[in-house]
């Protein structure tokens, strides 16, 4: 039986799969498991399902037996990837089985941030809706309004079409040009006419040292005073500070956040404290099915690292098992 650790909570069809094959140690507490319990239960083990955990060289020299790790999600990075290619470690993530619930919520949240659904329904559960008084603000139109998608990736690409349903024109910045171009339907600009041109600024770009920060003042100062920002992709790609300033100063109209930085965010934010912004808890794949499909997939490289076999979607190929290494 390998020794495998779980991070947090999990599904049971996952629990059932894998004690198949290993004796496991589960974190079930709904806080972070302590990072001196994850390195003291790391000590012995050959496998680590990582929720989203911090996975450093000092973690991982507490762990001389890890054969694999395998995360629940398509971003890693929390995780050193440069000290698990040191320790031969290969990683997996779980990409495409969150791109139509990610694209959901990411569309979701341009419409409702337009439409100000949230302070509208807020504004009948607080009692305000009588026959003398109706909800204001206004809302806007998607339809004839331009997305800028930063980040045209397989979400990206999803969440275009969604608006093009509503009648949006889309366009994109990418590190390099997509070559579906007119299949999409999407026009692409360099991301400082992205800024300018769109209505709509939606970010699904990982966060890497090139993104990291990629949203400061003067981003903002470049869009239009009427522009609506949406982030989906990470919190760190946005600098908060100057988040919280263009929304003060009306440099833009409105923001809505599924990530943030830091996060989570504390309840005396002063982001909580603008009427031009909508935040929800990280929730892009939060759907039972997506979320399944995706500790399922973690499982099953999971089982194929234990066993030395190449991971299913190793995100550090040139560490990752060869058929050859495969162990009975």
């Amino acid at each position: 039986m390998y020794k495998i650790v779980i991070t947090g909570k999990t599904f049971p069809q996952v629990i059932d799969k894998l004690s198949q094959s290993c004796e496991i140690k589960i974190w079930e507490q709904s806080s972070p498991i302590p990072r001196k319990t994850l390195a003291e239960w790391l000590a012995d083990a050959d496998g680590l399902f990582s929720t989203m955990v911090p996975i450093d060289d000092e973690l991982l020299a507490n762990a001389p037996s890890l054969r694999v790790i395998a995360q629940s999600s398509v971003g890693f990075d929390n995780i050193n990837l440069e000290a698990c290619i040191a320790r031969n470690i290969p990683v997996s993530n779980t990409p495409g089985v969150l791109v139509e619930a990610t694209a959901d919520l990411a569309f979701g949240l341009v419409l409702n941030a337009a439409r100000r659904i949230p302070d509208a329904a807020a504004f009948v559960k607080n009692g305000l809706w009588t026959k003398t008084t109706s909800f204001r603000p206004f809302g806007v139109d998607l339809y004839g309004k331009t997305l800028g998608i930063v980040g045209m990736g397989n979400i990206g690409a999803a969440a275009a079409k969604r608006a093009q349903a509503s009648g949006m024109k889309v366009i994109y910045s990418n590190r390099r040009r997509r070559e579906d171009d007119e299949i999409l339907n999407a026009g692409y600009v360099s991301f400082d006419q992205l800024l300018k041109e769109s209505d709509f600024v939606l970010v699904l770009a990982p966060l890497s040292e090139e993104t990291r920060g990629l949203f400061g003042r003067a981003q903002f100062a470049a869009m239009k005073t009427t522009a609506y920002f949406i982030n989906a992709a990470r919190g760190a790609i946005v600098n908060t500070d100057a988040l919280y300033q263009a929304l003060l100063n009306g440099d833009i109209a409105y923001a809505a956040l599924d990530v943030t930085d830091p996060e989570p965010l504390s309840s005396d934010h002063p982001l909580l404290t603008l009427p031009n912004i909508l935040i929800t808890p990280h929730i892009g794949s939060a759907t039972t099915e997506t979320r399944l499909a995706m500790a399922m997939l973690a499982a099953d490289n999971l089982i194929e690292g234990l066993n030395r076999r190449p991971l299913l979607t190793c995100i550090n190929p040139s560490v990752n098992y060869k058929v050859s290494q495969a162990s009975d």
